[in-house]
């Protein structure tokens, strides 16, 4: 699907989602026309989906449904063949009662067809299409292993010499079918892949002539009006014209703290409102915003992790270890005894395909896929588990990745107050829509209610805030504000400072600092144990400094007032000097360096909105597991390995029976669904065990 450059000299690129089944190809119309394109995907087995009805509309995927058919006929058939084989396994091939041998044996051929024709369909199309195209996908050793039993015994059924190995066949099928659509079934509901258009809200309300109305974001044009209420994103670059703005950034550039805008501002978009209503004047459409530019980097045109995993070179051994087997054992018998060449060569194929190599990865990937999904990790696919265990540096962002959004905790230094001040504090924090005010004012609402008036109010947008009380002069904000600095306060103490002066008197100040996340100090040390690298990247301001110091300690190299293009050089710079980095990062702003580290984890409160462009998706709560995800991850490949050295015993033991033609379809029969059966169980109760050890939850 990525190479029809090679195929259509005409097309330019093509670039596939697996997940969403979809693919994006840029074509030279002076070279090649749609049709020919259509044509080309059509002829390789990929006929797209075209409707020019509706270009905002989707064809609902029944892949899934499709898949579920198969593996439901190939599980009714498996399982009825088997029960119609124990006869044969039990009297070891001699039923006195040749009449229901025979019937027991024809009635395994006719529920075997629905299994090869439709249950098998889509391995055979995949392993032809590989061959058509010259590629030796690997599905075609399984497709042959496939042909192979099944054909040996419709031979051996219709010939009258046997009962053939439809009972292995057949689960060879069931298992593989079922292995893949556990695999796949993890990461069905996820959006990893996310442009501009997934962080705009799907529409606007614009006042058109003095009324006021709802319409798409996709239809806003220059010079229109619109109404931004709080908490509601500004879809387009657009100058204030109305009302007081107060914009989080933090979901772009990571700054935490609102930036105050006055009439005839610039505000770009990507920012949310903080307060009142606005009207804000489009000057940008929404497609060519400040926003859309975090996209326009090549990083987001790259492909990441396109190295083979390492279970493919062990199949394609495997296989041509395999072959060369078979063929050593054709030239042997066809020396000494032709009469057992085919028996021989067949056994070969049949017992030793590399299904349960295959099996054994599929479904221990499958089930830490759903272990890692279980616990709030919702990973791509199977390749970023093996990409997590070979991280050695890891990069956090600070804002909403390590800090808990809209968590603050705030206290007090200075002249102790008393309930009536406290009060007067409270009402007139609550008069102003600035964050800082509203965390005073929230954090003062245990204050007893006293009846208190608040006059000569007035807001200084940026410095603070002045009123009159009980004929008391009240001024609380920002030290320059009040003509008051940090002096007699601890150099240590760190967090963003609102001062306080009563009657001329500086009383003291509060301080907000930041709330981290859960485990944060526990899971950071347990990554210093495995001599990883750690940096901090924040597009916020250094305050924190001294505190992020006491986490991760002194020699960590930490930045700050990071641009998003910084964060990604400086991911790429790690990257050239030979590091696999892990970046963790939650705003639009680490969407870059998300895409460029070797994985990308985006944090959400939420795994269905908000999250960057990613690998996987974690939720705020649980990033203080990071380290047992990463030592999860790292146990993945020994699982593997150890169902591999479980499998080739079993094919070895094969093997010793197959070249010396003396292998019985009752021996294979029970041999091939028993190494299968026992891989998935195997890798299956492991991985759970391990799960459970590293402190992850295995069920819910």
């Amino acid at each position: 699907m990525e190479n029809l450059h090679r195929i259509e000299p005409g097309v330019k690129q093509s670039q596939t989602n697996f997940q969403q089944k979809e693919v994006f190809v840029t074509y030279d119309p002076q070279q090649v026309s749609l049709r020919k394109v259509v044509e080309l995907l059509a002829f390789i087995g990929y006929e797209p989906y075209i409707s020019l009805n509706d270009t905002g509309s989707k064809k609902k995927n029944d892949f899934s449904k499709n898949q579920l058919y198969r593996i439901g006929v190939a599980g009714f058939c498996f399982a009825n063949i088997m029960m119609l084989s124990f006869p044969e396994y039990f009297s070891s091939g001699n039923i006195e009662e040749a009449g229901l041998k025979a019937t027991f044996t024809w009635i395994n051929l006719l529920l075997s067809l629905p299994v090869l024709f439709f249950s098998a369909s889509a391995i055979f199309s995949s392993a032809w299409k590989g061959l058509r195209q010259k590629f030796l996908n690997i599905d075609a050793p399984i497709a042959l292993a496939i042909i192979v039993t099944f054909a040996r015994s419709y031979y051996e059924i219709i010939s009258g010499t046997g009962a053939g190995y439809l009972d292995s066949g057949t689960g060879i099928v069931f298992f593989m079918l079922v292995g893949r659509w556990f695999q796949n079934k993890t990461y069905d509901s996820f959006s990893f892949d996310r442009d501009y258009r997934s962080y705009f809200p799907l529409g606007v309300s614009v006042i058109d002539k003095g009324v006021e109305k709802n319409i798409p974001v996709t239809q806003l044009k220059v010079s229109d009006r619109i109404i931004i209420r709080n908490e509601e994103m500004i879809p387009a670059d657009a100058v204030l014209m109305k009302g007081m703005a107060s914009i989080d950034y933090s979901f772009v550039s990571g700054e935490n703290t609102p930036v105050e805008k006055q009439k005839g501002e610039l505000i770009y978009a990507g920012g949310k409102q903080t307060g009142s209503a606005i009207e804000l004047e489009i000057i940008k459409e929404a497609s060519q915003s400040y926003i859309t530019r975090l996209w326009n980097n090549e990083i987001f045109n790259s492909k990441k992790n396109e190295e083979k995993s390492f279970i493919h070179p062990w199949s394609r051994y495997f296989t041509m270890a395999l072959f060369s087997i078979a063929i050593g054992a054709l030239i042997y018998w066809w020396v000494f005894d032709t009469s057992k060449i085919l028996p021989a060569v067949t056994a070969v194929l049949i017992v030793a395909c590399p299904c349960s190599l295959l099996l054994s990865a599929t479904f221990t990937y499958g089930n830490m896929l759903r272990i890692f999904g279980r616990n709030k990790l919702y990973m791509k696919n199977a390749g970023v588990i093996e990409s997590l265990a070979k991280i050695n540096s890891i990069v956090f962002d600070k804002t909403g990745t390590i800090t808990q959004n809209h968590s603050s905790v705030l206290s007090y230094d200075g002249t102790p107050l008393t309930d009536t001040e406290l009060v007067a504090v409270r009402n007139i924090t609550r008069q102003s829509s600035h964050p800082l005010s509203k965390i005073i004012a929230s954090e003062l609402k245990t204050v007893s209610e006293k009846e208190i008036t608040v006059q000569h109010f007035k807001e200084y947008t940026g410095k603070g805030l002045e009123a009159t009380v009980n004929d008391m002069e009240v001024k609380i904000g920002s030290a320059g504000f009040i003509n008051q600095f940090d002096r007699g306060f601890a150099s240590y103490d760190t967090g963003t400072h609102v001062h306080l002066m009563m009657n001329n008197v500086h009383m003291g100040r509060f301080t907000v600092r930041t709330q981290y996340r859960d485990g944060i100090s526990n899971m950071i040390k347990q990554l210093r144990r495995e001599d990883l690298d750690l940096f901090v990247l924040s597009g916020d301001n250094n305050v924190e400094k001294p505190n992020l110091e006491k986490i991760f300690g002194k020699g960590t190299r930490l930045h700050f007032n990071q641009s998003p293009q910084e964060k990604l050089d400086f991911v790429k710079d790690l990257q050239q000097g030979a590091k696999n980095v892990l970046m963790l990062g939650d705003g639009l702003n680490d969407a870059g360096a998300l895409m460029q580290s070797n994985v990308g984890i985006a944090v959400s409160e939420n795994s269905a909105q908000f999250s960057p462009a990613s690998d996987a998706i974690l939720d705020g709560s649980k990033v203080g597991s990071l380290d047992k995800f990463i030592a999860y991850a790292r146990a993945g490949k020994k699982i593997v390995l150890a169902s591999f050295i479980l499998s080739i015993l079993y094919n070895m033991v094969g093997l010793s029976f197959a070249v010396l033609g003396t292998l019985s379809p009752i021996v294979a029969a029970i041999l091939m669904p028993a190494s299968s059966i026992s891989i998935v169980l195997f890798v299956t109760i492991l991985s759970s065990y391990v799960a459970r050890k590293k402190g992850l939850v295995i069920s819910t």
